[in-house]
C-alpha cells in the first residue's frame, strides 16, 4: 500500500503545474525623483578672513652718522609731536670738520675781495687809454673768476658739515606714540656697521590704523573702494568694529594669489593696537544675477562638477563651473543651461544619462 502513495503524489503535483499560466515580468516603474526650476538671482554671500591692523604712519629711526648717544629724550610709550627732539647725538670729529670748513671759508671769503677789489681798480684804469693792456685785465678778471669759484666750493662744504651735524639732533617725523627703543645713553650707533642693526626708535601713528587683508582672486570681483566691512578683535570679543574699503592694490601677490585690501580705521579711543590680529567678514554682492542652485544639485567627481537636467523624462548630465556658496547654495555657471531648465534636486552619479525619470 505505502508503495502507491508516493507515486499519486507526484502525479497529482504534476497536474496541479500543468494547470497554472505562467505570469508576464511587470515593466519597471519610473522612479519618482524631485526637480527643481533652474533660476537667476543675485547671490549675496560674505567670508572671514584674518587681518592685520598696522600704524597708519609707521617708520624706523636710525642714525645718519657714526656717533654716540649723549641723551635720551623719549622712551617707550611717550607721545610725540612732530618735531620734536627725540635723541641727541655726539660726534666730536663733526666738530672738527665744521671748525675746518668755516675757517677755510673766511679765508677764501678775504681771497676773493681781494681779487675782486684789484679787477676793479683795474677796470677802472683801463678807462684811460693806453694805461692797461687787455691782457692785464684779462688776467685779472680771469682770477677774481678763480676765486669766486673756490668761495662756492668753500660754502658747500661747510653748509655740508652745518647739515652734518643737524643729524646729531634726530626729531620726531609725525605725530605718534614711541613703540620701541633699541638704544641706551653711550651706546655707538651710525648707518653701518653693528651699531645700525637695529633703529634707535620706532615711531606709529595710532590715532588712525590700518587694516590689511589678503583677499583669494575668487573674490576679488566682489569688491570696490567703499564697501563697508566688519570686523573683531581677540582681546575685545564682545565688540564689533565697522571700516570701509579705502584701498585696492589692483594686482595679485604672486605667491598667495590673492589681492591686498586696505581700510581706514580711526582709533581715537585707543582701544585697538598696532599689531592686532583680527577677523574680516567681507560682504560679497554680486553685480548680475547669476544660476543659484542647492547644494545637493551639484555632482562633484575627480573629472568634473555637473548638474542632471530633465528633458523629455530623461537624465542628461551638463558640466558646470562652481562660483561662491550661500549657506545650502551654490553659484554655478555654464553656456549649456537655461532659465527654467528642470534640474535634479538630490543628483547622484547614480543617474547616468538616459535614464528614465518621473517627476
Amino acid at each position: 500500500m505505502k508503495n502507491y502513495i508516493i507515486p499519486s503524489i507526484i502525479a497529482l503535483s504534476l497536474l496541479s503545474s500543468c494547470g497554472k499560466k505562467e505570469e508576464a515580468p511587470k515593466p519597471e516603474a519610473e522612479p519618482v525623483i524631485e526637480t527643481i526650476d533652474l533660476h537667476k538671482e543675485k547671490l549675496s554671500s560674505e567670508i572671514r578672513l584674518p587681518a592685520e591692523l598696522q600704524g597708519f604712519r609707521q617708520t624706523d629711526i636710525y642714525a645718519k652718522v657714526s656717533s654716540f648717544v649723549k641723551e635720551l629724550k623719549v622712551d617707550i610709550g611717550t607721545q610725540v609731536k612732530v618735531g620734536q627732539l627725540l635723541i641727541v647725538l655726539e660726534a666730536p670729529e663733526i666738530s672738527s670738520q665744521l671748525a675746518a670748513a668755516e675757517s677755510r671759508l673766511r679765508s677764501q671769503e678775504a681771497v676773493y675781495t681781494a681779487s675782486n677789489a684789484t679787477y676793479n681798480r683795474i677796470l677802472e684804469t683801463s678807462k684811460v687809454e693806453g694805461t692797461i693792456s687787455k691782457n692785464d685785465l684779462d688776467i685779472a678778471l680771469s682770477r677774481k673768476s678763480s676765486d669766486y669759484a673756490q668761495l662756492q666750493a668753500a660754502k658747500a662744504a661747510y653748509k655740508e658739515i652745518q647739515t652734518m651735524l643737524g643729524y646729531l639732533q634726530i626729531r620726531a617725523p609725525f605725530d605718534g606714540v614711541v613703540s620701541a627703543r633699541n638704544v641706551n645713553t653711550g651706546a655707538y650707533v651710525g648707518p653701518a656697521g653693528k651699531g645700525s642693526d637695529l633703529p634707535l626708535f620706532t615711531i606709529q601713528d595710532q590715532k588712525k590704523l590700518r587694516l590689511a587683508v589678503s583677499v583669494p582672486e575668487m573674490y576679488t570681483g566682489y569688491l570696490k573702494n567703499g564697501d563697508e566691512i566688519s570686523f573683531s578683535v581677540r582681546s575685545l570679543p564682545n565688540q564689533t568694529f565697522k571700516a570701509k574699503i579705502t584701498r585696492m592694490s589692483g594686482a595679485l601677490d604672486l605667491r598667495l594669489r590673492s589681492e591686498r585690501v586696505e581700510m581706514d580705521v580711526n582709533n581715537t579711543t585707543s582701544r585697538l593696537l598696532p599689531g592686532m590680529v583680527a577677523e574680516v567678514n567681507l560682504a560679497l554682492h554680486s553685480v548680475d544675477s547669476t544660476f543659484v542652485v542647492p547644494k545637493t544639485a551639484v555632482v562633484n567627481t575627480s573629472e568634473k562638477s555637473y548638474v542632471i537636467t530633465v528633458k523629455d523624462n530623461k537624465a542628461k548630465s551638463v558640466g558646470i563651473k562652481k562660483g561662491r556658496e550661500s549657506g545650502d547654495n551654490l553659484e554655478i555657471f555654464s553656456d549649456s543651461l537655461s532659465v527654467n531648465d528642470k534640474l535634479v534636486k538630490a543628483a547622484s552619479e547614480e543617474l547616468r544619462d538616459g535614464t528614465a525619470i518621473k517627476n
